[in-house]
C-alpha cells in the first residue's frame, strides 16, 4: 500500500517543485537515477508505466526505495484506464499520473485515498478533475499549445488550482522560473533531466544540474530571486 497520503505526497510536490518522470527497463539504472535525484534534495518521483513489464519492475523498485530512500514518494505515470492503476495501487504506489482525463481513474485513487494527477489541457476537465478529486492537475502535453497562457488564464477565475505541466519543461533555471511566474505548483520534467554519457548517464553531472535547480526553487520561494 501507499507510504504516503494523498496530502503528504503534494505537499512534497509543491515543496521541492521538480518532479523526474523517468522510465528504464534497467532496474539498477532507474535506482543510480532515483538515489542521484534524492541526494540532490528531490522528493517525489514519477516512474512510468511504458515498457514491457513495468509493473514487474515497479515492484522491485518499490522495495528498494521504502528500504533505502524512505522520505522518496514514487509513483506511477503513463496510466490510462483504472485496471492498471489498480496494479499499481496494489503494488505500493503512492500516487497516480495520467496522460488523460479519466474519472473511473479518479475514483479508484479516492476509495484508496491515493494522489491522482490526471491530464488536462481545458478548463471544462480541470474543473471536472477537481470534482472528482484531484488535487493537482497535469498539464500534458505542455510544449503542444501555449501552456504557460493556459495556466494564468485557468488561475485567474480559479486560483485554488495547483497544476504540473509536463512535456517540454527544460532544466534550466530560466524555464523553471518562468513556469513558476505563472503560478504552477510544480514541474514534470522527463528524460532530459538527466545528463547523457554515450549510451548511458552521467550521475555526477547530473547531482550538479539537480542540485543547482533545488537551489534556485529554495530561493525563488524564499523571495531571494527577482521576478
Amino acid at each position: 500500500m501507499a507510504k504516503f497520503s494523498r496530502i503528504e505526497v503534494v505537499s512534497k510536490m509543491k515543496s521541492t517543485v521538480i518532479v523526474p518522470v523517468f522510465y528504464n527497463s534497467d532496474l539498477n539504472t532507474t535506482l543510480e537515477v532515483i538515489s542521484t535525484a534524492y541526494k540532490a534534495g528531490i522528493r517525489v518521483f514519477e516512474f512510468t508505466n511504458r515498457g514491457e513489464q513495468a509493473d514487474q519492475i515497479f515492484i522491485e523498485l518499490i522495495k528498494v526505495v521504502r528500504a533505502e530512500f524512505p522520505d522518496m514518494a514514487v509513483g506511477i505515470g503513463s496510466i490510462v484506464d483504472e485496471f492498471t492503476a489498480a496494479i499499481f495501487i496494489q503494488n505500493g504506489a503512492d500516487f497516480i499520473v495520467s496522460p488523460l482525463f479519466n474519472p473511473e481513474i479518479g475514483k479508484i485513487c479516492n476509495r484508496r485515498k491515493i494522489a491522482w494527477f490526471p491530464g488536462c489541457t481545458t478548463v471544462s476537465e480541470v474543473s471536472n478533475a477537481h470534482e472528482c478529486g484531484a488535487e493537482v492537475v497535469k498539464i500534458f502535453p505542455a510544449n503542444s499549445f501555449d501552456a504557460k497562457g493556459f495556466i494564468k488564464g485557468v488561475k485567474a477565475p480559479m486560483p485554488w488550482t495547483d497544476v504540473m505541466p509536463t512535456g517540454g519543461v527544460s532544466p534550466t533555471i530560466e524555464d523553471i522560473k518562468s513556469w513558476l511566474d505563472v503560478g504552477v505548483s510544480c514541474v514534470g520534467i522527463g528524460d532530459k533531466l538527466l545528463v547523457k554519457a554515450g549510451a548511458g548517464y552521467d550521475y555526477d553531472a547530473t547531482f550538479d544540474r539537480l542540485q543547482t535547480l533545488m537551489e534556485f526553487v529554495a530561493d525563488y520561494k524564499e523571495g531571494t530571486v527577482a521576478v
